[in-house]
């Protein structure tokens, strides 16, 4: 198993760029950010750009993979995500990984976008994210949807090493990763315990596996990953990091469930995610070992 750990953009390049050197050092296999104009879970904090970032990480690290969990349409387009993507791919030597998923509302909240239905946001991220899987295949590309289009949009150069990674926590988005990511990401269902939420996570995994079988994709190197930590949506979870005991279980359990990769998130001095960064590096330490 692979782990990994979420740094917010809630702090200036200065006090974030010990943090993104530590995440290497430390051993982690893999270092992320959101990408939002806002963060609802720190709706009132200062916020920067995740993307920038990145970049900036990319350039104070060697080894480590760096990722976006996760970049949504509700403020972006493919073509020029993809070009950010590609950017990114090239400044970090093919270490750059792109998360997409829904996301939540509030950016496009913000921005003055029509409210849409669940299904329209599903339908709209799906049509946004077969759009980015063309453009990172294709040059020439034009596309008229409902959503997203493009004419004649030229690509090149091809990335050298730019996966997909696909957030999904329902039956439909599940079925999607399946058969698009080179990866499926997910929070797990709203659970009141961890053994609720395991059981759900369960139920996830099997519609995954079968979904992989009938797109032909069974035994295809697809990566799982789990996030560990959601507050809002598991709030009688633990934070992964309150001990080293609570971050073992929780990482035997997503490997006994087929997870390939966990992610945790850097403790903060106050909510959300607060917590010990002993224990972060008392659970690298162990991890190294």
């Amino acid at each position: 198993m692979k782990h990994g750990v979420t740094i917010l953009t809630d702090q200036s390049w200065a006090q974030a760029r010990p943090l993104w050197r530590a995440a290497e050092d430390l051993g982690f296999d893999h270092a992320w950010t959101y990408d939002h104009l806002v963060w609802g879970g720190l709706p009132d904090s200062p916020w920067f750009a995740g993307l920038p970032m990145l970049s900036a990480a990319a350039l104070v690290t060697e080894r480590i993979e760096l990722g976006t969990a996760v970049c949504a349409p509700n403020f972006r387009h493919p073509l020029s995500l993809y070009r950010e993507a590609q950017a990114l791919d090239d400044i970090s030597g093919g270490r750059f990984v792109l998360g997409v998923g829904t996301g939540g509302d509030l950016d496009s909240r913000i921005l003055g976008l029509p409210d849409l239905t669940v299904k329209e946001r599903v339908d709209r991220f799906q049509e946004f994210t077969d759009l980015l899987v063309r453009l990172r295949s294709e040059d020439h590309v034009s596309a008229e949807g409902r959503w997203f289009s493009t004419l004649d949009a030229r690509t090149l150069p091809e990335p050298r090493n730019l996966p997909f990674v696909v957030a999904a926590n329902g039956p439909r988005g599940v079925r999607y990763a399946a058969r698009t990511g080179d990866g499926w990401m997910t929070l797990g269902a709203r659970a009141q315990s961890l053994d609720e939420w395991l059981t759900g996570l369960a139920g996830l995994t099997k519609i995954f596996e079968e979904a992989l079988a009938t797109a032909g994709r069974e035994g295809a190197p697809v990566r799982r990953y789990l996030m560990l930590d959601a507050p809002t949506m598991r709030p009688e979870v633990p934070f992964s990091l309150s001990s080293v005991g609570v971050y073992q279980e929780m990482t035997g359990r997503a490997g006994e469930l087929g997870f390939t990769d966990v992610i945790t998130h850097w403790p903060r001095s106050s909510g959300p995610y607060e917590g010990d960064v002993k224990i972060l590096e008392a659970v690298a330490a162990q991890l190294s070992a």
